[in-house]
């Protein structure tokens, strides 16, 4: 089963049922490095919270997740 991965705006953290996805609370999602959006993992079905969003394969999120929205360039690695 491969695994699913989903943009969400920091605002909806709130409405993320983290019984549905691969991520255990909101200490534990990776934010973009303003801080506005995050992100959340599943496999199979998608859980109703992110039906009608973009949905992401690995390959695509790896390279969405290098861009300087989500890593900052100025940060010691």
């Amino acid at each position: 089963m491969s695994r699913n991965y989903v943009i969400i705006d920091a605002s909806e953290v709130s409405s993320v049922d983290f019984d549905e996805v691969l991520e255990t609370s909101a200490d534990t999602l990776r934010f973009s490095v303003d801080g506005s959006k995050t992100f959340v993992k599943f496999e199979g079905d998608t859980p109703s919270f992110l039906e009608g969003k973009t949905a992401y394969t690995h390959s695509e999120m790896l390279e969405i997740l290098a861009g300087e929205e989500w890593t900052d360039p100025d940060a010691n690695p």
